[in-house]
């Protein structure tokens, strides 16, 4: 019982904790885009997204079809930036909450994981301009 309740109230504070970090505007004008490749219950799924102002959005394709839209904010950190989402899924998926990480793995490119609760588990591939 007390551990659900410590969960009910870390995930609302981190996300508005996400929400409420300011943003350093001068670092991200130009869009990041990044292409993500993960799967669930076997089946494969893919996403392509952008991220600019710590805001992101992506256009993920799930399983049995699923299209869907999510927006996400991150909190950009020196080298590692997590990020939390909400999207929406056709299909009768719904809604669709996300997190994951993002991490540079260079001056150009970066590399990521996350989760989607329509999409699963997913890899992804990104370049910074």
């Amino acid at each position: 019982m007390k551990i659900a309740v410590i969960t009910k109230t870390i995930i609302p504070c981190f996300g508005f904790l996400i929400l409420l970090t300011p943003q350093r505007t001068h670092a991200q004008q130009i869009p990041q885009p990044w292409v993500s490749f993960g799967g669930k219950d076997g089946d494969v799924t893919y996403s392509v997204g952008a991220r600019a102002l710590n805001w992101g959005a992506e256009l993920g394709f799930g399983p049995d079809n699923a299209t869907g839209f999510d927006v996400l904010k991150f909190l950009s950190l020196p080298v590692v930036s997590p990020y939390l989402g909400l999207g929406y899924y056709s299909e009768d998926k719904g809604l669709a909450v996300s997190g994951g990480v993002q991490v540079g793995a260079g001056d150009n490119l970066f590399l990521g994981v996350g989760y989607n609760s329509v999409r699963g588990i997913n890899g992804q591939l990104g370049i910074k301009f």
